[in-house]
């Protein structure tokens, strides 16, 4: 059975004025991608003396079935690992290219989630690889930035009776990182000037704030950054009983101006969380340091033949810009009451027995060991 995979996102638009090849680091769907190059071969040789078709594609690839193209590209075959190098030489690629190619492919086909968030970390990390090597994200600024291992232990500052030494900080942050990781982000703070020791008593403290410059920070850091925290939500959800934990869940069909008002909200909400948090700080320190993550996106496409009377835009519908993660310890988890609402499709939260909670940790499912593991790739 062949792996069809659904189609989320598409690659850039290929206008009919404009003969740009795709770039393959601009998709998330190996298919996609090889339907626009297919596209822009096709208009790039209109009106030669021989077309460009899926048999010429074939030819160029030592393929002999002409219409082989055509139903990778319809979801109708998978590549295999030798059929995607005889693909890269098709489509021209260099040995890089090739690889970045090999991996698309590898995320795209995979089912297991664990497996796909493994080809996902694999390729990230290669485009980020190569983008440093052409010199688009500037090294020294990839290499400045805070860890989520660095991001956790500047908040630390604030939780009272920390004592900064390698042995306790592991034992503080439950053994999520090791002893080389908080070494390093130690010494990354403190260089950088984000954290500065205190001449007379020794103690750390606060120097800067880590998004002092947020507008530096590479898109690909950022994204690596979160996904690392959200992870740790993912194994807190299986590790944290309930009483310390806060988690729940809303699905909802919205149109465009309310997902604007919603994801306005959302952020307002998080920036007045912050401020509240750091004016508590200046008072006393906190007893532990949690982490907030906000998501908000959607899961499925638009219907695209749908016809909508147009809508007024809501005073909050604005454009802001890319938030940067901030982490900050709080007191105690984050609670927020929902207001009365037309019922919506949401996750139902059965109430957690004594017993249930204390078997908690023993009963996790074959689903909580997929999701550790794929925790661990972002370490």
């Amino acid at each position: 059975m062949q792996n069809r995979q659904p189609e989320f996102s598409k690659g850039k638009e290929i206008s009919m004025g404009s003969l740009v090849p795709p770039v393959l680091s601009d998709y998330m769907n190996y298919r996609q991608f090889l339907a626009d190059f297919y596209l822009f071969k096709r208009k790039a040789s209109k009106g030669s003396l021989r077309a460009y078709t899926y048999a010429v594609f074939s030819a160029a690839a030592n393929i002999k079935s002409p219409n082989y193209l055509k139903m990778i590209i319809e979801g109708k075959r998978n590549l295999s690992d030798d059929m995607i190098g005889k693909f890269g030489k098709a489509l021209g690629f260099m040995k890089d290219q090739t690889e970045e190619f090999r991996l698309l492919v590898q995320f795209t086909q995979a089912m297991d989630p664990a497996e796909r968030n493994m080809y996902l970390k694999k390729l990230s990390e290669h485009r980020v690889a190569g983008k440093l090597k052409s010199g688009e994200i500037d090294r020294k600024t990839w290499e400045k930035v805070p860890n989520w291992v660095a991001w956790i232990i500047y908040a630390m500052i604030d939780q009272d009776g920390v004592s900064f030494d390698t042995a306790t900080l592991k034992n503080l942050l439950r053994g999520k990182a090791s002893e080389d990781e908080i070494d390093n982000a130690l010494s990354t703070l403190i260089s950088s000037g984000d954290l500065r020791r205190d001449e007379v008593t020794g103690e750390l403290k606060k120097a800067r704030s880590l998004t002092e410059s947020p507008e530096e920070i590479p898109v690909a850091l950022v994204r690596k950054l979160q996904s690392q925290l959200m992870y740790l939500g993912l194994e807190s959800l299986y590790q944290d009983q309930p009483t310390e934990r806060e988690f729940g869940t809303l699905t909802l069909s919205l149109t465009k101006s309310e997902f604007e008002e919603i994801k306005f909200k959302l952020r307002q909400m998080r920036k007045a969380l912050h401020k509240d948090n750091s004016i508590a700080r200046m008072k006393d320190k906190g007893e532990r340091v949690y982490q907030l993550n906000i998501q908000l996106f959607p899961v499925t496409n638009a219907v695209e033949t749908a016809v909508k009377a147009p809508a007024m835009k809501s005073a909050l519908d604005i454009q802001v810009e890319t938030p940067i993660v901030e982490t900050t310890p709080v007191e105690a988890p984050v609670m927020m009451a929902e207001a009365p609402a037309v019922p919506q499709a949401a996750a139902p939260a059965a109430p957690v027995s004594a017993k249930e909670q204390k078997n908690e940790r023993s009963n996790v499912s074959s689903l909580a060991a997929t999701a550790a593991s794929a925790a661990d790739l972002f370490r």
